[in-house]
């Protein structure tokens, strides 16, 4: 195409954009578009896959098993527990996706006696795990209230919506009132 071809598409194609538009919803068109792409970086699943993975707060004494309902760190968990299905307490197993979206708890450490803040994790990319099912609910909230209800599928943000499992990860040590 020679540069006159290309000039005649080009003023065609203004041209019919003017006769069918009106400068007032190409102008919002555009204001939409722009706005959109502008606010997709705040949405928090882009910011949690964005951000750097943070360090567990240690624990001295980890009593329990970690494959029974009775294990401290469980006291708020909903679904199958991941260290019976290939990961651990707080990983998910191989070919499974940690979901950015959690729901969080706070279960106190027997040894201790202090609380400590737990973030429950769904593991999320292939059929459910059907081992070790556990359903707690210490501390549950309606589901008004669902950052600290733990009856939903929380595989939002991740590849594949399907649930595997759930891990419960320390994040930090609970301040006293």
């Amino acid at each position: 195409m020679t540069m006159s071809g290309l000039d005649k598409l080009t003023e065609g194609f203004s041209r019919h954009l003017a006769r069918t538009t009106s400068r007032r919803s190409s102008l919002a068109w555009l204001g939409a578009a722009l706005t959109g792409a502008v606010a997709v970086p705040a949405l928090p699943v882009s910011r949690a896959a964005a951000a750097e993975p943070k360090r567990a707060a240690r624990v001295a004494d980890d009593p329990g098993d970690p494959t029974s309902c009775d294990y401290w760190r469980y006291c708020a968990i909903d679904g199958f527990l991941c260290s019976c299905c290939g990961g651990s307490v707080s990983t998910c197993p191989p070919g499974t996706e940690m979901s950015p979206i959690t729901w969080i708890g706070t279960c106190t450490n027997p040894s201790d006696g202090r609380a400590y803040v737990i973030s429950y994790n769904d593991c999320c990319g292939t059929s459910s795990c059907g081992q070790c099912s556990c359903h707690r609910s210490e501390g549950d909230r309606p589901q008004v209230r669902p950052q600290s209800n733990n009856d939903y599928n929380w595989c939002l943000g991740t590849e594949s919506s399907i649930y595997h499992c759930s891990a419960a990860a320390i994040i930090g040590v609970a301040i006293e009132p």
